[in-house]
């Protein structure tokens, strides 16, 4: 039998042999190009089918993440609330709605504390914005005052010059004063009742005053009457009649009455609007007189009433303690009593029981002054049951080293007095504790007051 040979697989050479890359010189076929490009494509196609598998598998590991989280997170919250709540003693709703109303109350104050910070700036700029404007109210004012002027450039053309009459009447229209005169030649006085004024000018800045009026006659002014003083006119109606008692028809026929009107003012000297002058000895005292007439110019710096000067002192009375302290502030415009043309003022005060001085007091001495600042304090003990049975007599005395020192004018205070110095009492008493400053016109001293 024929023997078999196994044959042996041949052993693969060490070395491979090298690879011919010999190009064809042969051009390509159009077919083979566009296979080759068929793949290209499908390989960047794939390469995309890839990416997008990609983002989409990260995409679902991201989300599970984010879902796992939130879970655990709800479950924390959850497991929190329910121990605060049995920590609380409360169901977990309760606890829940109380956290929700919490919540709300802050988110409340926050937007009211934004919302308040805006309007703020809102108004600092609408406060910068009007810091330019004009006072309507102001405007109104002064448009009142020129509401009845004509146009004077207008006019000017067309006018004609005035007299010299008519400018002077012009200047010194102060209004006019009705009042009535009834004598009686029974009893020998002379009834006067002051009716009311009109088209009175305005003093006071607001655009108006507030008037009254003085009634006395000359030459010898002993006895004054005041009418009760009327706000914020300029055409008071008084209404209000005095008595003049004990003048004789024959010394009548010798006096003038004279109605002098003020603009009465707190805390500085009154000023004196005009006066009416009614000689008695051209009017029939036989008849009831009523009438107007025209209120003219006060004579000299001051008037009649302002020869003496004026002084401003305050009243300050304290009823637990029973002291009253009288505060000298200055004097202006006093009367000329050295050769000089000057004086050397000081201050008396006294305080004064049925015409009997209980105390006194007095200021330092002012050098060569018709307007001297004192701003001295005196404080006199008055017990609140006596404080309505005193007086007090304040008296401005021209010094003399020489000589004895002349009174020049002094102002009498208390119960009995009248007008602005009875008002000035009335208001200590109605604001005890409280200093009430106020002018006053000095008046003529009496006989006795002439010895320091």
């Amino acid at each position: 039998m024929p023997s078999l040979v196994k044959r042996q697989a041949p052993k693969p050479s060490e070395e491979t042999p090298p690879i011919s890359t010999t190009v064809s010189s042969q051009p390509l076929n159009l077919t083979t190009i566009r296979s080759v490009t068929n793949v290209d494509e499908t390989a960047g196609s794939v390469a995309k089918i890839d990416n997008e598998l990609v983002e989409a598998v990260m995409t679902t590991e991201t989300e599970s993440i984010t879902t796992t989280t939130a879970k655990s997170l709800e479950e924390k919250m959850g497991k929190s609330v329910e121990k605060l709540a049995a920590e609380a003693g409360l169901p977990t709703w309760g606890l829940v709605a109380i956290l929700i109303a919490v919540a709300i109350i802050v988110l409340g104050f926050c937007g009211f504390c934004i919302r308040r910070c805006f309007r703020k700036r809102r108004s600092k700029d609408g406060k910068k914005g009007l810091k330019g404007a004009v006072d309507l109210k102001s405007v109104q004012l002064l448009g009142s005052t020129y509401k009845d002027k004509p146009d004077m450039e207008e006019l000017t053309d067309n006018a004609e010059e005035p007299d010299e009459a008519e400018s002077k009447q012009s200047e010194v229209k102060l209004g006019r004063l009705q009042y009535k005169l009834e004598y009686d030649f029974n009893s020998n006085s002379l009834a006067v009742t002051v009716i009311k004024a009109e088209e009175l000018p305005a003093l006071d800045m607001g655009g108006t005053s507030d008037p009254y009026v003085k009634v006395y006659l000359l030459p010898d002014k002993k006895k004054k009457f005041e009418t009760k003083v009327h706000r914020k006119t300029l055409n008071p109606e008084f209404n209000e009649t005095f008595t003049f008692k004990g003048v004789p028809y024959a010394d009548a026929m010798n006096k003038t009455l004279v109605f002098a009107i003020f603009d009465f003012d707190r805390f500085s000297k009154h000023d004196q609007i005009g006066e009416v002058k009614v000689p008695l000895c051209q009017v029939d005292l036989a008849q009831t007189i009523e009438e107007w007439r025209e209120l003219q110019s006060v004579e000299g710096e001051g008037g009649q009433d302002n020869k003496l000067g004026d002084i401003c002192f305050s009243l300050r009375y304290v009823p637990t303690a029973g002291k009253l302290t009288v505060v000298i502030l200055e004097a202006k415009n006093l009367k000329k009593m050295d050769v000089g043309g000057l004086s050397d003022p000081y201050v008396k005060i006294a305080l004064m029981q049925n015409g009997k001085r209980l105390k006194k007091k007095k200021t330092s001495i002012k050098k060569c002054t018709l307007n001297p600042y004192y701003n001295e304090s005196f404080t006199f003990e008055v017990p609140f049951e006596q404080i309505q049975k005193v007086n007090l007599m304040v008296t401005v005395v021209d010094y003399d080293r020489i000589g004895t020192s002349e009174p020049i004018g002094k102002v009498i205070l208390g119960y009995n007095a009248s007008g602005t110095e009875l008002r000035h009492w009335s208001d200590m008493l109605a604001s005890p504790r409280r200093p009430i400053a106020q002018w006053h016109t000095l008046k003529d001293p009496e006989d006795g007051d002439k010895k320091d």
